[in-house]
């Protein structure tokens, strides 16, 4: 029910953002052409515009998904949309300056393009603005409304009746509630239409939408008749499924060839966002891999003139819920530094499973150059390429640490781990053990592309200043 509409909802409002980004662009061309000084050269034909503009509509596309514009199940408040709307229109300009540079258009200027930028902007802010209006102005007619009856008489139905009341976006009105009858957490909730029993009656003698049933799971096999009532006068029905507890996951309903299956997830489920994010961890690795070859070779040949053993330092490292596989780093210590560790344990700096120490002895010269910079990082880019591993999430945890996890810290797991998270740009060393698994756990629960984004722009400025290397 709130599925369908939201569908309908976010895609009217993709589409009107569409004709917003191409009409903001053909007016900023409109007004170049009929001021071309103010724009400091004189305007060329539309046509050799046009690819601009398929450029600008891709541009928004996929800033507004990494955004999570169109993901809402409601309309939002303008306030809460302004911030990344502007970041967004920002983002179509830099791109179409981008592709006009890549199309040799020299006369495109930057004042047409913070023009056009400015239109986005006000365009789509637009949009959102008669959006909200429309919405206000129907609910205030009653239309679009529906009309819906609750079955139950305890605290699941009062809070399901509670939750429609804050909820006006969703043009869901509650009639009243049928007393399912035999509820131990409660009395009949008001306004009363019925017992149970009265069901076809009600639904015969009033404007009745949508049924929600919501009673305790001991009491479904009573609900069998009710369910065959409304499908028999063509009233949808809904069951609320809270018969399980649950405080992180996020229910999903699925059929397995004609089975329907309810799915309880903790971590991020949305096919195409994750398939978008795979293609960034291909693209970028793979662009880096080629483009980082010389690096490569530099960092390779210091660490073999450096010290005695191999360039490359292997370790069992384990990954998504609980694979394990042959992590890569160039070597930063020398060669039996494992074997010392055990010599060291009294002066480990960390709490918990890890091992820390600030002055580590085991380091090489070039050793302590390369963990400063993060250069010993690079060979984790093939991890990104292989899927093994991901651009952003949490940091790969060697065996032994695992064993040592609290049941809790063990969702760490539960998403593919990555070159940088929350733990890379808060401090890395200086941050003590049950932060950082709070700070992975905020990862997983709080995951988007937008997040995904923000963060690896977040580690740039980290790495380049060595925050938290040790």
């Amino acid at each position: 029910m709130l599925r369908q509409r939201a569908r309908v909802v976010s895609t009217t409002l993709f589409a009107a953002d569409l004709v917003a980004v191409a009409a903001a662009f053909f007016f900023a061309y409109g007004l170049r052409a009929r001021f071309p000084s103010a724009f400091l050269r004189a305007a060329a034909p539309l046509s050799a515009y046009l690819p601009l503009v398929a450029v600008a509509l891709v541009a928004w596309s996929v800033g507004g998904g990494l955004a999570q514009f169109y993901r809402s199940r409601r309309v939002r408040p303008v306030s809460l949309d302004l911030l990344r709307v502007a970041s967004v229109a920002c983002t179509v300009g830099a791109a179409t300056f981008a592709g006009a540079f890549a199309l040799r258009l020299l006369d495109v200027s930057r004042v047409f393009v913070g023009l056009f930028t400015l239109l986005v902007f006000l365009g789509t802010t637009g949009v959102r603005v008669a959006a909200w209006l429309v919405v206000r102005s129907a609910r205030r007619r009653g239309q679009g409304l529906r009309t819906v009856a609750i079955v139950g008489s305890g605290e699941a139905a009062e809070e399901v009746g509670q939750t429609i009341a804050r909820h006006s976006e969703w043009g869901l009105v509650v009639a009243g509630y049928v007393d399912a009858g035999s509820e131990p957490d409660g009395a009949p909730l008001r306004p009363l239409l019925g017992a149970l029993t009265d069901l076809a009656s009600i639904l015969e003698t009033q404007v009745i939408d949508e049924v929600i049933f919501a009673v305790g799971r001991g009491r479904l096999d009573d609900l069998e008749p009710a369910f065959l009532t409304c499908e028999e006068l063509g009233v949808g029905a809904r069951l609320v499924l809270n018969f399980f507890p649950h405080k992180l996951s996020r229910l999903s309903f699925e059929e397995m060839d004609g089975i329907p299956v309810l799915g309880f997830d903790t971590v991020p489920t949305h096919a195409w966002a994750l398939a978008i994010k795979r293609a960034f961890d291909v693209v970028l690795s793979g662009v880096a891999l080629v483009l980082l070859a010389p690096l490569f070779a530099l960092v390779a040949a210091a660490v073999k003139m450096s010290s005695p053993g191999p360039v490359l330092f292997r370790q069992r490292r384990v990954g998504l819920n609980g694979r394990e596989f042959w992590f890569l780093k160039f070597r930063s210590m020398v060669l039996n530094a494992e074997a010392q560790r055990s010599s060291l344990a009294v002066h480990n700096e960390a709490d918990g499973p890890v091992f820390k120490i600030r002055h580590d002895p085991r380091l090489t010269a070039v050793g302590a150059a390369l963990r400063k910079t993060s250069l010993d990082e690079l060979p984790q880019l093939w991890h990104v390429f292989a899927g093994e591993m991901s651009i952003v999430g949490p940091r790969p945890p060697i065996p032994s640490e695992v064993a040592q996890y609290k049941r809790w810290q063990r969702r760490r797991l539960s998403m593919k781990p990555g070159l940088t998270c929350f733990w890379q740009v808060s401090g890395r060393s200086e941050i003590g053990f049950e932060e950082w698994m709070q700070l992975d756990l905020r990862y997983i629960d709080s995951w988007s592309l937008w997040l995904d984004l923000k963060l690896v722009l977040r580690t740039i400025p980290a790495v380049l200043l060595g925050r938290g290397a040790h």
